[in-house]
Parts: C-alpha cells; sequence; structure tokens
C-alpha cells in the first residue's frame, strides 16, 4: 500500500479526480484508492457486488475491511435490495442507510440478441455459464446433471467456465458416460459467452448465494428460459414469467427443470425477441448510468471536504484502532509528497467535459 500512494496521487492530481468509486470488497486497490481520496479530500463511492455471511474467517476479515472503508465513504451503491441489507449490517451501517443507494448491473441487450436459429433443432440443450466452485452449486449441478440426462434423453448439457470444482463434473461424466450428452468447453471471454447462450433452450443457474446475476440477465436477454435457485437477489431481477425461481436443493431444482421442458415440448415460450425488449427495457446502460450520475451529483454538492480529525473520527467508528496509525501514515507520507511534489508542479489534464465542477484542494 505505502508503494502505491505516490502513483495514485499522481493520477488523481494529473487527471483532476474528483470522485474515487471503488468496486468489490475484495480489491485492495479499490480500498487503498478510496482511503488515499478521502485524504486528499476526493469524494469516495463504493460499490458492493456480493453476498458475504458473518461466520467463517474470510467474511470476518473481508466484512471488516469493508466495515472500514464505508466509515470514510460518502456513498455506497448495492446491486439489488437484499444486497443493501447484507451490507448495511456487514458494515454496521445501521445508523447511515440513507448513504446506500441500489442500483442494478446493466447489459448490453444489443449484443445478447436471440439468435433461435443456432439452437439444435433435435435437442433440448441446457446452458450452464458459472464459475465452477462451491458457492455456485455445482455439487447441485453434478447431481442434476446425472438425474436429468438419464430422465429425459432428448436434453443435453452445455457448461461454460472453469474452476476447482471442474474435476467434479468431469468424473461425474466419465463414470456415467455421458461424454456426448455433456459438453464442459472451459473458461469464455465475456464476448463468446453470446455464442454459447445462443446454442441453449434452458439456462440453469445453481448458486448458492447472489447478490445479483448477470449470467441469467444475459441468459434472459437470448431468450432462453431461465430455472435458477431462489436465494440472494435473484428473485429481484427478472419478471416472474421470464424465471422458474426453486429452491437450493435438487428435487426442487430437477422439478423447475421438467416444468421448462415441458414447457418448450408444448410450445409455451414467449418470443425470444419479446424477452429481450423486456431486458432492454429493464436493465439498459442509459438508465442506470443516469442513476449512478444522480448519486455522483449527491456527493458533488455535499458541502466541503472533511478535515483529517473528522475523517480519523469516522474510522474510529469501524472499532478497528490501529488502522488510526495507518490512516495517520498515509496522511503524513501525502504531506512529504506535498512538499517534495507540489500539486501544483504536476501537469493537469485539460477537463473537457464540464469547466463548472468544483476543483479539489489539490487543484
Amino acid at each position: 500500500m505505502i508503494s502505491s500512494i505516490p502513483i495514485i496521487r499522481y493520477i488523481f492530481v494529473r487527471e483532476q479526480i474528483q470522485i474515487v468509486h471503488g468496486h468489490s470488497a475484495f480489491s485492495a486497490l479499490a480500498h487503498e484508492a478510496m482511503l488515499i481520496g478521502n485524504l486528499l479530500g476526493l469524494k469516495t463511492i463504493f460499490t458492493d457486488h456480493s453476498l458475504f455471511g458473518f461466520a467463517d474467517a474470510s467474511a470476518v476479515i473481508t466484512n471488516k475491511f469493508l466495515q472500514i472503508t464505508l466509515a470514510g465513504c460518502d456513498h455506497c451503491i448495492c446491486v439489488s435490495h437484499i444486497g443493501k441489507e447484507n451490507t448495511v449490517l456487514r458494515a454496521g451501517f445501521e445508523k447511515c442507510s440513507q448513504r446506500v443507494s441500489v442500483i442494478p448491473n446493466a447489459v448490453d441487450a444489443i449484443h445478447f440478441m436471440p439468435r433461435p436459429e443456432l439452437r439444435s433443432k433435435d435437442k433440448i440443450v441446457i446452458v450452464v455459464v458459472s464459475r465452477l466452485v462451491y458457492r455456485k452449486g455445482v455439487d447441485l449441478l453434478a447431481k442434476i446433471m446425472v438425474e436429468i440426462c438419464e430422465k429425459y434423453p432428448q436434453t443435453a448439457f452445455l457448461i461454460a467456465g472453469d474452476g476447482p470444482k471442474r474435476w467434479l463434473l468431469e468424473e461425474v461424466r466419465e463414470r456415467k458416460g455421458l461424454q456426448h450428452r455433456i459438453t464442459l468447453v472451459g473458461m469464455l471471454q465475456h464476448s463468446e459467452v453470446v455464442h454459447v447462450l445462443n446454442r441453449g433452450h434452458i439456462f440453469l443457474n445453481t448458486s448458492l448465494t447472489e447478490a445479483y446475476c448477470m449470467a441469467i440477465v444475459e441468459a434472459a436477454s437470448c431468450g432462453l428460459k431461465v430455472v435458477s435457485t431462489n436465494v440472494g437477489g435473484i428473485p429481484e431481477v427478472l419478471p416472474d414469467d421470464l424465471i422458474y425461481l426453486r429452491e437450493p436443493n435438487v428435487s426442487s431444482l430437477i422439478d423447475g427443470l421438467e416444468i421448462a421442458i415441458n414447457d418448450l415440448e408444448n410450445g409455451k415460450c414467449i418470443c425470444p425477441y419479446e424477452c429481450n425488449m423486456t431486458i432492454r427495457k429493464l436493465y439498459n446502460w442509459e438508465n442506470i448510468a443516469k442513476r449512478t450520475v444522480k448519486v455522483y451529483d449527491s456527493v458533488i454538492i455535499t458541502g466541503p471536504t472533511k478535515p483529517i480529525h473528522v475523517q480519523l473520527k469516522r474510522y474510529l467508528s469501524s472499532y478497528v484502532w490501529p488502522f488510526l496509525l495507518v490512516v495517520s501514515l498515509v496522511h503524513l507520507i501525502l504531506k512529504l509528497l506535498e512538499i517534495i511534489v507540489p500539486c501544483d508542479s504536476i501537469d493537469k489534464v485539460k477537463n473537457v467535459y464540464n469547466k463548472d465542477l468544483k476543483k479539489t484542494n489539490c487543484t
């Protein structure tokens, strides 16, 4: 962290940054940049994309870092209402919940256009696009695909993604002799996902926890019938007519797949292009960007920058008192850098967007 202070400061000053927007509780760079931004007098916003528990060691550590970061930031964005509740609890933000907004992710529905002509005519292809890890329900998937293949000979699975649980799917496929029914395509570039989705009829999501599932939105945009676990923020994502929600267990998910298969065979399907238009209206980038800009505007007009003693008091609310030493050290390093390389000596990039925006205390 100490070694990155000069370069982050230089970027903020040169680019005349006014708002630092960090993403993901797992991002060390986001935490560092937001702390340095606060001490430089910039406004800071954090977007939390995940749900976490409170019991295991990794969650406790991650939650504590989140609590420290949110103690100093001006606003927090969550991608779902259940995500907001989770973040407020994890960060001890109950008294400041008005500083938390809900803005979902957007999807490029024009890129994820339906291509019905690419679908198999003699098979019902069930697509899975996911990291192959425990929290994505790979153990459930391993059992589900065997039972569905045995019960419905007209089905096949197309699984995209990689991870430490891939061996389980490969082992089950080999043991049951389903190499011709279950295809593992491995890791994909995001631009390639649409080609996999358009080869399928049904999209299966087996996640055990999810704040907001982009995969089901992209699948619905391609016109696939979506079967998903009813966990986290997933019930908020798609309208009821575009998704079959089921409990996160094998029997319930198989029941959802059977209903989807029967609906396909009986012609009870929404036009794929209607699905795409629905997603365009719900999750277009223009709408999401406007909502995000409103948050930016709200923090810009909140008043002058916070002096160091006010910031220390806010960090004190995280109850990680040794962290105050870190904040103080970073503050002293920034003061030293101001003597060695003053802000006025750093070339500024010309602001061609809005000359009326307030200047930071380093410009």
